[in-house]
Order: structure tokens, then C-alpha cells, then sequence
């Protein structure tokens, strides 16, 4: 495991608050497991570039970041999650990037009554709420906001019949709960249902499966570069039907490893993606293009994701939320986290680079049909192509 990271950031002062505690100098400390190593690193990446742009004071109190790596690994992320509340006593934890990361990672939180903003996608992250979700909320759209969009898609282009792989973990699952109810109320008859590992090499038997049914479209459900694998299979073995993919594809290692293979692909996607092609009248194209033009500053032209806008919409989340929770306790107190649960759960009309959040007690995701567009890969870039 690589060593925690502890770093500081521009100062943005929000204004809020900071005499509430006339000279305290308790640190709020924000603990973060992501991973930036292993197969979900091209995930991790943006993600972690995000948050080296986060401010170093909210609400007038400083702030500590302390980042662990998590190698993808479900084991890892539970063991840097007990490490962040009992040796670096953190106030909140972000992260981690995948859904079988955070489901492990859901009864430590709660237990230890620690609020975490999960970064993976997953609606079984917060749902169904129950006392240990209860402190658990989540930045990126579930699975049924891009399974709409994108099953609209296909019912209005004249799909028919649709084959499905996805990954065979927490997340192709939840793909495959979401598209299979969807699909039905479309029409649309799913004619094969394949499952392939992260980690596999070949999905070559899967792949002749699904083109034996001759479908109309296939529908691949992973994320970032595994998600490639099935794509250049099909085009490798000839198919000439529709791709989609899902949320889960948008960095920049896609583009790279899949080239000319994914050209063309559908895909649902945030808005903050393609910031600058949505309509003038999307009520999120302000903030996304913020934050798209402050990323790009450090990182470079055409280089945000779904990712690295997650990232930023769960700090605009927290400084959101710490103003409330300072007004009743003071950071490293369980009184703190309780009240950062509390002011996280009251979240109204908060617009971030992906949509605009409205929280409460039922919903901790928040989001609506404003976080969700569908794209399309152009040139080896991710393109708008309607929605929003």
C-alpha cells in the first residue's frame, strides 16, 4: 500500500462563518481511498487530479486531505477506510471509485457513524436506505437516470433487439437489473446476457454468443479501459450492429486503448463531459464549464471526465454542507460528523458540474434529468449528441 498523501490547496474562502468559533484551529480532515493503481486506475486518475485542485479552507476552517490508493481492491479499501477514522480520525470520507469497494465499505462507516460520499456508480450503494446507508451518499447518477436515456435512445432509433455483457460484479449486476426493466417497458427484446471478469483477456465465447442472436444493438456494461475488451472483439469479429456503452467508459484511457474500435460508440453520459456543446439553456452548463475551464488550466485541452467532475461535485458538496454542520460542533467531534450527515442529507438545489442535487432523507444521490445527456465518441473524443 502506498503511504497517505497529505496536501493543501488554493484558498478559496466561501465567507461563511469563519468567527463562528472566535479562535479555534481544529483542522476539518477529509479522508479519501481511490484508486489509482490497478485495473479501475484510469478511473482514479482524473479523480485524484480533481482533488489536487481542491480549496485548502471551507467556511473559514482549514482543511486536511489525506488520499490513500486503494489498488482497486475491495480488501484495500475497507482497510484504508478503518485506517482514515482510527488513526487519521477524519471527519468524512470520499471515495472509493468502484461499487464493490463501496458496498464493502458500508458497514465500517456506519459504524464507526462517519459520513462517506461514494464516487462509484452503483444505486445499491444507497438504496434500499437503511441505518448504515444512512450515512452513506453518492455523487455519480444511478444506473436507472442513464438506463432511461439511454434506452429512450435505442427505442427511438429503431432498435429492436439488444444483447448485453457486463461486468460480472456489482456493477454490470446493477446495469443489468436497470436495462432489463427498462428495456421491457421499450419493446425492446434482449435476445443474449453475458457476463465477463475486469481483469479477463478474452471474451471471444461471449462475444459469438451474442452475434448468433443477430441483435439490433448490444449494450456493453463496464467501465473505463476493461470495457473495452468486448467492443474490439465485435469489431473484430465483424459486427455491424449498434454499440452502447454505459457512464462508466469516460476517461481518456478509453479513448486511447479502444482508437478507431470505438469509434462511434452511444453512451449516457453527465453533462459536465460535453460541457460545451450543450444547449445554452441546460441549467448546468454554467458550473460545468467552470469547472472544465479551472481543470483543463492544470491538466490541458480536452482532458476532463465524468470522473474528475464527480470529484469537484463532491467538494462543492461538502463546502455546501460544513457551514450548517459548524453552526452545532466543532471538527474531529462525532458531533461534527453527525451534523455534516445532517447537513448532507438537506442538500437543496446545490448545481454541480453534473446535475443539480436535492437530497432528503429517502434520496442520497439527488440528482434528476438534468445529470444526464447522451454522447457519442467523434474523433476519438466524447461528443453531445442530445439530451438536457
Amino acid at each position: 500500500m502506498r503511504m497517505p498523501s497529505r496536501f493543501f490547496f488554493a484558498t478559496v474562502s466561501l465567507g461563511l462563518l469563519s468567527s463562528f468559533f472566535g479562535t479555534a484551529h481544529a483542522q476539518i480532515r477529509i479522508g479519501v481511498t481511490i484508486s489509482t493503481t490497478g485495473p479501475a486506475a484510469a478511473i482514479g486518475a482524473p479523480t485524484k487530479n480533481a482533488m489536487l485542485l481542491w480549496p485548502k479552507v471551507i467556511a473559514g476552517q482549514k482543511v486536511e486531505y489525506i488520499i490513500l490508493d486503494d489498488g482497486s481492491d475491495v480488501t484495500n479499501a475497507v482497510r484504508n477506510t478503518r485506517k482514515l477514522i482510527s488513526e487519521e480520525k477524519v471527519d468524512l470520507i470520499i471515495g472509493p471509485n468502484t461499487t464493490p469497494n463501496a458496498l464493502a465499505m458500508l458497514d465500517v462507516v456506519a459504524e464507526n457513524a462517519t459520513p462517506l460520499i461514494a464516487l462509484a456508480a452503483s444505486a445499491a450503494i444507497v438504496e434500499p436506505m437503511d441505518a448504515k446507508r444512512a450515512w452513506v451518499f453518492k455523487m455519480p447518477q444511478n444506473d436507472s437516470h442513464m438506463a432511461t436515456i439511454l434506452t429512450q435512445h435505442m427505442a427511438d432509433n429503431g432498435i429492436k433487439t439488444v444483447a448485453f455483457i457486463g461486468f460480472s460484479d456489482a456493477y454490470g449486476e446493477g446495469w443489468w437489473r436497470e436495462f432489463s426493466k427498462l428495456a421491457e417497458v421499450r419493446k425492446l427484446t434482449i435476445v443474449s446476457s453475458e457476463r465477463y471478469a475486469r481483469n479477463d483477456t478474452s471474451v471471444t465465447g461471449q462475444v459469438l454468443k451474442m452475434m448468433a442472436a443477430r441483435p439490433d444493438a448490444i449494450l456493453i456494461a463496464g467501465s473505463a479501459t476493461p470495457a473495452v475488451l468486448p467492443q474490439k472483439t465485435l469489431v473484430e469479429r465483424g459486427y455491424k450492429g449498434r454499440i452502447y456503452q454505459t457512464h462508466g467508459i469516460g476517461t481518456l484511457d478509453f479513448l486511447k486503448v479502444g482508437g478507431k474500435d470505438v469509434e462511434g460508440t452511444l453512451f449516457p453520459t453527465g453533462p459536465a463531459v460535453v460541457a460545451r456543446q450543450l444547449p445554452d439553456s441546460n441549467p448546468v452548463k454554467k458550473v460545468a464549464l467552470q469547472f472544465t475551464a479551472l481543470y483543463e488550466a492544470a491538466y490541458g485541452a480536452n482532458s476532463m471526465t465524468q470522473f474528475a467532475a464527480d470529484a469537484w461535485g463532491a467538494y462543492m458538496l461538502v463546502a455546501n454542507a460544513v457551514p450548517q454542520a459548524l453552526k452545532s460542533a466543532r471538527p474531529g467531534t462525532r458531533e461534527f460528523r453527525s451534523a455534516l450527515r445532517d447537513a448532507l442529507e438537506n442538500t437543496r438545489n446545490l448545481t454541480v458540474p453534473q446535475g443539480v442535487i436535492n437530497m432528503n432523507p429517502k434520496d442520497h444521490v439527488g440528482l434528476d434529468q438534468r445529470a444526464r445527456v447522451m454522447g457519442k465518441i467523434e474523433a476519438n473524443k466524447f461528443a453531445y449528441a442530445f439530451g438536457g
